[in-house]
């Protein structure tokens, strides 16, 4: 009897403590929806145009009466005999309140935000629009920021709107705040800012408003909307300079669109660049200088026909960048310069293919283009003037590296940068003997056993096959090449006083090739050249009949000078009618051009800041941000490239199995020899695991077969 009492007993208990907890749980719940039905009622008096947006969209929820409470209840209670944790629901309730606490962003909103600023100089209205932006900029990343934000996005015509007010005109907003002008500035003037009481209030806006612009440029994909977004934040790039860690990762952003982009990004990269180091000055230059060269050697491994365009348009880039400030590119230069040294050293030195692949590649010629474009550019500036002289060795033992046939356009091409050099320097370069040299060659004075053949590009090339040389193609481009060289050498110096001393061995060498040669093109070539050298000797020696002062003497200089200015000689007329002929060939030769080219790399044009193009601008701004584009929705790509099918990937893969199987006969002109191997590996581990071990059974299979294939051959 007393066991049963007692049982009874704590039964009486367990069902009081039961009921306990259900009142507990009637109270949260009915407490808990009396403040949802109050926050509704506050709602449609606060905000009675997001009530009318809910009213529409989600009527269940403004549809709340007291039957509903109890329903509610009676839910929670019977929610609560199966779980009965009074946490857990507290934290549900809370997620709750916080996810019908966040707003969601209508366009209405933004406009209102826009004109309040205008209107009123609002902060908080600032605030809130940056807090807008942030959220879009942010849409669809992982990391459960959702919970600190405030609103929320739900279109993609929501997020057109935020980006075009924010990037139109924050910068503007930024600066009433922080009472600087309307534009300009220089790194003093942010030196001075950051002392103020406003810098203080207000360098979190600016902090926020360039971190969420750089992150919404990382998720970008199309280049129209990267350029537009680049060019609005160029006019707020000057508060950079106060977050460095901010510039770098702008600098490193902004280079890559500029080495890689496609249409007009290139040229908006760079105008970003530049406005960088005109406004900030030494806090960036070094590191942009450093930054475009690197980015400028990634982009110049291999060369053809169209891709030479868009690499002479990244070379006059830096070019323009140097002329920011020299002193400080002078010694960059003197760095980089020095490399190319020690690279041609160590292939005369060892003489190895390895050391010699390092120096005939399009990597090392394309760096060599580069610093002579820059010292013709800046030769009369002192600096970089004498750069001209280490330049000048570098590329004359280049050309006397290999002094094979094979490698006629790379000599040809150190040939052509000496007479650069030599025409804006105005100093003396030996360039004959390289060039003479060549016509002594057998290749060149044998008639021709391979056929017509193709034509060839000597620009895009930096050597031939064996086949190719015994083409007459081959032949006549070498020797017009060298014709046009040699008068481009002499027509330098055809004003001359010492012009006949200078011409007396290469016209004995011309005219000993005329006698050799049996091709009668060749020859009827060179006698023209020799007749044109023999009449500016003429043309020379006819002045010098009426000079009283010795070669040495300073007078010496101004000999011919009228002469010269109307470029009156036998051998400038001649030059003019060999690039005439030059121009008709390359243009024949070209089969495509690209957007960005050698004529839209000039910068001799200033931009005007004009309203109308301001206004032209932002309607552009309005086509651009006009798609259902969103962040996180797309790919994670910089730039959208077109996607191959499986034949063109069938038909790489065929070609790099012949090309791994020739590996020993041809050497590959990169350097890079681990590029590939580590893009293969990538490709591997995104694949399935079955594909992976199907792959690795392939390689093992490749790899037991090859030293059998090099054997026999």
């Amino acid at each position: 009897m007393s066991m049963e009492t007692a049982n009874d007993s704590e039964m009486s208990l367990g069902g009081d403590g039961h009921v306990r907890r259900r009142s507990r749980k009637k109270a949260v719940a009915e407490s808990g929806a009396r403040e949802h039905k109050e926050q509704l009622e506050k709602l449609k008096q606060k905000d009675p145009e997001f009530y009318e947006f809910l009213k529409e969209h989600d009527q269940e929820l403004l549809q709340f009466s007291d039957e509903d409470i109890d329903e509610n209840v009676g839910s929670d209670m019977e929610d609560g005999d199966v779980q009965p944790d009074e946490e857990t629901s507290d934290q549900e309730i809370q997620e709750k309140e916080k996810q019908l606490s966040k707003k969601v962003i209508t366009t209405s909103m933004v406009e209102s935000w826009c004109k309040s600023i205008h209107e009123k100089g609002s902060v908080n209205a600032v605030h809130s629009l940056m807090k807008a932006f942030r959220t879009a900029c942010h849409y669809g990343d992982d990391g459960g920021n959702e919970s600190t934000t405030k609103f929320s996005v739900m279109s993609s015509a929501v997020f057109n709107k935020i980006m075009l007010s924010v990037l139109n005109e924050m910068d503007g907003i930024l600066r009433k705040l922080l009472k600087l002008p309307a534009s300009g500035g220089n790194h003093e003037t942010i030196k001075n800012l950051m002392t103020t009481k406003q810098w203080k209030n207000y360098s979190h806006l600016v902090k926020s408003y360039l971190g969420n612009a750089l992150h919404v440029l990382n998720q970008m994909t199309d280049s129209d909307m990267i350029s537009f977004t680049l060019r609005r934040i160029k006019y707020s790039s000057l508060f950079l300079a106060a977050f460095p860690s901010l510039l770098r990762k702008y600098i490193k952003v902004v280079l890559h669109f500029w080495g890689t982009g496609g249409g007009a990004l290139p040229v908006f990269s760079f105008l970003f660049i530049r406005d960088l180091c005109v406004r900030i000055g030494s806090l960036c230059i070094d590191e942009c200088f450093r930054g475009i060269y690197k980015a400028y050697v990634l982009n110049c491994h291999f060369v053809n026909a169209v891709k030479l365009q868009h690499i002479q348009f990244l070379g006059n880039c830096i070019i323009e960048l140097v002329g920011v400030n020299l002193q400080s590119a002078y010694q960059h230069a003197f760095i980089f310069i020095r490399q190319l040294a020690m690279i041609l050293r160590d292939a005369l030195n060892t003489k190895t293919k390895e050391s010699f692949r390092k120096v005939c590649e399009w990597k090392y010629m394309n760096c060599l283009e580069l610093w002579t474009g820059a010292i013709c550019a800046y030769s009369s500036t002192s600096d970089f003037k004498q750069l001209a002289y280490p330049l000048t060795q570098i590329i004359s033992g280049v050309a006397r590296l290999v002094p094979t046939a094979k490698y006629f356009p790379l000599r040809l091409r150190c040939v052509r940068m000496l007479n650069r050099i030599a025409a804006s320097t105005h100093s003396f370069v030996p360039v004959s003997m390289l060039l003479l040299d060549m016509l002594e060659m057998k290749e060149l004075n044998k008639p021709p056993t391979g056929g017509v053949g193709k034509a060839v590009d000597l620009r895009s090339i930096l050597k031939v096959s064996k086949p190719t040389l015994k083409t007459r193609a081959f032949q006549e481009a070498c020797i017009f090449y060298v014709v046009e060289e040699l008068a481009e050498h002499l027509a330098q110096w055809s004003y001359s006083v010492a012009f006949m001393e200078l011409s007396f061995i290469p016209l004995v060498r011309l005219r000993s090739f005329c006698k050799s040669t049996k091709v009668d093109r060749f020859r009827k070539e060179m006698r023209q050249l020799i007749r044109q050298i023999e009449a500016n000797c003429d043309f020379v020696n006819g002045g010098r009949m009426s000079v009283s002062f010795l070669p040495s003497d300073l007078a010496a200089s101004s000999f011919l000078e009228d002469e010269k200015k109307s470029a009156s000689s036998a051998l400038s007329k001649y030059v003019v009618t060999l690039r005439q002929r030059a121009e008709q060939k390359n243009t024949s030769l070209m089969e495509s051009s690209v957007v960005v080219g050698e004529e839209a790399s000039v910068f001799g044009k200033e931009i005007s800041d004009s309203d109308d193009e301001d206004a032209k601008k932002n309607e552009e701004g309005a086509a651009i941000f006009s798609s259902s584009w969103l962040p996180g929705t797309g790919n994670d790509s910089k730039i959208n490239h077109p996607k191959e099918t499986k034949g063109k990937k069938r038909k790489q893969q065929r070609k790099e199995r012949a090309i791994d199987d020739d590996v020993v006969e041809d050497l590959v002109l990169s350097s890079d020899e681990d590029e590939p191997s580590a893009r293969e590996d990538d490709n591997v581990d995104n694949e399935p695991p079955k594909l992976k071990q199907k792959n690795k059974n392939k390689n093992k299979i490749k790899h037991k077969h090859k030293p059998k294939r090099f054997k026999t051959k």
